[in-house]
């Protein structure tokens, strides 16, 4: 499989949350991804939580609701392991659809709401940290010129 380069940051839509042009950070420093979220509860057999992006207006303090979800362990950078609810969701980038694993967190100091890991970024992905909005614009590109007959 030929992997696609991609920048240290740049912009994604998640279909299944109705969610689109998120910033989101790619980190190979991390194993797993991670959005942001606050007001993390378990409620009638459901998992529920509000996305925090200051950035769109139109999404922040948008509720999120998850029949399916799990409890894993991440352990940060500076070697604390944290308990985190984590779903299944499914993220366009570069015009393609994947699935991808997103533990919940409130990141309210970071500056992207939504961090890229390792798990999803390998066999697919070649990190060019000198680049920065590759698919974004990518995409900005493909909306400016329509195919023409």
């Amino acid at each position: 499989m030929e992997k696609t380069v991609i920048g240290r940051f740049d912009k994604a839509d998640f279909p299944a949350l109705h969610l689109n042009d998120i910033a989101i950070k790619i980190d190979t420093g991390a194993y797993t991804s991670s959005i942001h979220c606050e007001n993390i509860r378990e409620e009638n057999d459901l998992l529920l939580c509000t996305f925090l992006d200051e950035e769109h207006p139109l999404y922040n303090g948008k509720e999120f609701s998850f029949k399916d979800y799990d409890i894993v362990f991440v352990r940060s950078s500076n070697g604390i392991i944290q308990k985190r609810y984590q779903v299944e969701s499914t993220i366009k980038i570069f015009n393609k659809v994947y699935k991808i694993s997103l533990s919940l967190s409130s990141r309210q100091e970071m500056r992207f709401p939504v961090l890229i890991g390792r798990k999803f970024l390998t066999k697919k992905f070649i990190v060019d940290t000198q680049l920065t909005d590759v698919s974004f614009n990518l995409k900005q590109n493909e909306n400016k010129n329509p195919i023409q007959e």
